[in-house]
């Protein structure tokens, strides 16, 4: 079996290309194609069958823009009664590509309507591809539905639901079963990811906390508590992936592009930290995209809700499709009203804290910790710091003492560049500050 795995780093996402016998199937694509058809056009094969083991709360998938293009059927679960073309996949149900047999398991627990994808070659080797329901070292969040379309998924149910698909859904299957996930460590899909981006079935059934010998309620106590947030755009997403979404390329192209501009309204600047701080547009929020790896997409869909119309500022034309795929990656590409790079009129710039002050005197300011909630149950760096986390922050700055001067710090920086924008948006008559990386010197 040629598998070929490809990682989405900022989302932790992982999709998968299959081929056999001049023939490609795809697992849970990204919302852009183009990887997939130049692995096709490399190996001279035909894509052929895309699978989604459920619909994506944190990404938009590709699935219908490559059937549209290639003819390849879609495969997913009767429960998901998705509107896009598509052939019902389910427990039971076989397909053939290439020599490879596809079977499908019905795996509620992380969703009502997740299916796991067997893949068995002539040699007998089995590969599971298993969405978000089996990830390495945790499964699949079951709360996440409960905000999208389905409002009767109910956690606890969903829970239960896990526990038994987890007990018996995959009994069936050898040890050396490899397990291909759709996330790894860093997504909010999960809580205890491993940093591995694959693993077998018997070693998942010695060291995966779920295949334990628990009771149904110690697993559902277990799997609902410390959750990560549930970024606003999720469910905004499960709704995409069940009606799919236009073309990539032809969506991006329609939207507007001015170099040396000016722009009100609502302004997210994803220029690097340092070049915001030099000069931006009064009110902006700066959400960074400074390299793939950050974690732009998932703060976007935080901290910007669905259908908010915005402005993106960029730093340069040469960035501006890249910086839209990424929007798009999330679904967000129609609210883009423009995409702007600035002039040098009206620019306002940040204030630049002096550090030995606030070391020597920290009581002179309010500090704001923009850390998830679990982050600072697991410790403060600063015993007076009030906690407002970051996705809830433009509900919550409001409520922040504007009567000191404010630092906002997060665990490493990233996070306060846009915290500090946030916060000095709604309190315009205050002094904000970003500690950024200087954090680290407070840490013990």
């Amino acid at each position: 079996m040629n598998i070929i795995q490809f990682q989405d780093k900022p989302l932790a996402h992982y999709s998968y290309a299959l081929i056999s016998n001049n023939e490609m199937a795809i697992v849970d694509p990204s919302r852009d194609p183009k990887p997939y058809y130049e692995l096709a056009e490399k190996h001279n094969v035909k894509i052929k069958a895309v699978f989604e083991t459920h619909p994506h709360a944190d990404f938009v998938s590709g699935h219908l823009q490559i059937h549209k293009e290639t003819s390849a059927e879609i495969y997913v679960s009767k429960l998901v009664k998705a509107d896009y073309p598509h052939k019902t996949f389910d427990d039971g149900d076989t397909i053939k590509i290439g020599n490879i047999t596809f079977s499908a398991i019905n795996s509620p627990g992380h969703s009502p309507d997740s299916i796991t994808i067997i893949a068995n070659d002539e040699a007998n080797n089995y590969v599971m591809f298993s969405g978000d329901t089996l990830f390495i070292g945790d499964v699949g969040r079951p709360d996440l539905r409960e905000k999208a379309d389905n409002k009767n998924a109910k956690r606890e149910d969903l829970a239960k639901s896990m526990y038994y698909t987890i007990k018996n859904k995959f009994t069936h299957l050898p040890n050396a079963t490899i397990i291909y996930p759709a996330h790894g460590a860093g997504s909010l899909c999960g809580k205890n990811m491993s940093d591995d981006s694959s693993s077998t079935l018997g070693k998942e059934r010695k060291e995966n906390w779920a295949f334990q010998d628990l009771s149904e309620d110690e697993f559902v106590s277990h799997i609902l508590d410390d959750q990560p947030f549930i970024p606003s755009y999720f469910g905004f997403n499960v709704d995409l992936n069940k009606e799919g979404t236009a073309n990539l390329e032809p969506t991006i192209d329609k939207i507007p592009f001015i170099e040396n501009t000016e722009a009100k309204g609502l302004i997210v600047d994803a220029r690097e930290e340092s070049d915001f701080k030099k000069g931006h547009l009064k009110g902006s929020i700066n959400i960074q995209a400074k390299t793939e790896a950050s974690k732009f997409e998932t703060w976007l869909g935080a901290i910007i809700k669905p259908k908010e119309a915005f402005t993106l500022v960029i730093d340069n034309k040469e960035n501006k499709d890249n910086l839209l795929k990424r929007v798009a990656k999330i679904g967000y590409e129609k609210q883009v009203k423009q995409v702007i790079t600035l002039s040098d009129k009206q620019l306002k710039q940040t204030a630049k804290l002096d550090l030995k002050d606030f070391k020597n005197n920290p009581d002179k300011y309010t500090i704001v910790d923009v850390r998830n909630k679990s982050e600072v149950e697991e410790g403060k760096f600063f015993d007076s710091a009030i906690s407002r986390p970051l996705n809830e922050l433009r509900k919550t700055a409001s409520e922040i003492s504007e009567s000191k001067p404010i630092v906002v710090h997060c665990a490493g920086g990233y996070r306060s560049a846009a915290g500090s924008s946030i916060i000095q948006k709604e309190l315009a008559d205050v002094t904000v500050y970003d500690l950024s990386d200087a954090v680290e010197d407070f840490k013990d």
